[in-house]
């Protein structure tokens, strides 16, 4: 029994693998021979530093995640993985009224923040939530699932993964 049959417990395989498309006109390759699904789990909480946390305090969390992002890796899932800086350091653009606006630190205003992302493929919805489930950010803010719906590499042009 591999990984991902583990993973993938007594529910066993569900029906969720349809690509709705909110973007009608737009060509996108899909692969037919590939039924993975690409999935970012987004962390959000709130960053240690608001909570008077040090590096020595937030090295059992490092541990978690680097055992974590070692289980995907085993299970042959994990795409890519980063932690974003401090939200202190963000800067957001927009253009709402046709002329850019330069913001220096995030657009909304919020206790939990993006902290960073797992980037992964497997075969459903079912199987990006029990390893979300499993993500270390549980036990102090919130994973959010996503669906990739496209991306983008310089030899392929955009492309549905």
């Amino acid at each position: 029994m591999g990984a991902r049959d583990v993973l993938r417990g007594p529910v066993g395989r569900m029906s969720i693998r349809q690509r709705p498309s909110r973007h009608s006109g737009v060509k996108v390759t899909i692969d037919d021979e590939e039924d993975n699904m690409r999935y970012c789990l987004l962390m959000h909480y709130q960053e240690g530093h608001e909570v008077g946390l040090t590096e020595e305090d937030m090295a059992p969390a490092m541990a978690a995640f680097g055992a974590y992002a070692d289980d995907l890796t085993a299970a042959g899932v994990l795409i890519t993985t980063e932690v974003l800086d401090s939200v202190v350091t963000t800067t957001t653009v927009t253009a709402r009224n046709g002329e850019p606006e330069i913001q220096d630190g995030p657009f909304a205003d919020t206790k939990e923040k993006l902290g960073g992302i797992f980037v992964i493929e497997v075969d459903n919805l079912d199987e990006a939530i029990k390893w979300a489930q499993r993500n270390p950010a549980n036990g102090w803010g919130s994973v959010e699932i996503r669906p990739v719906a496209r991306t983008y590499a310089a030899d392929r042009g955009w492309y549905n993964p």
